[in-house]
């Protein structure tokens, strides 16, 4: 079970950073988001 949840944790981090880095420099500022911070935006996702 823990694989099982390791693994759908790891797929939810990959999407949210692929749709975060989708967004343009100005998209991202509206959330109050730089580039630097996707992927810590993206760990607390999960």
């Amino acid at each position: 079970m823990n694989l099982i949840r390791n693994y759908r944790n790891w797929r939810r981090y990959r999407e949210t950073v692929s749709e975060l880095s989708r967004l343009s420099n100005r998209e991202l500022s509206d959330l109050g988001i730089t580039r630097a911070d996707i992927r810590s935006v993206a760990r607390k996702a999960i």
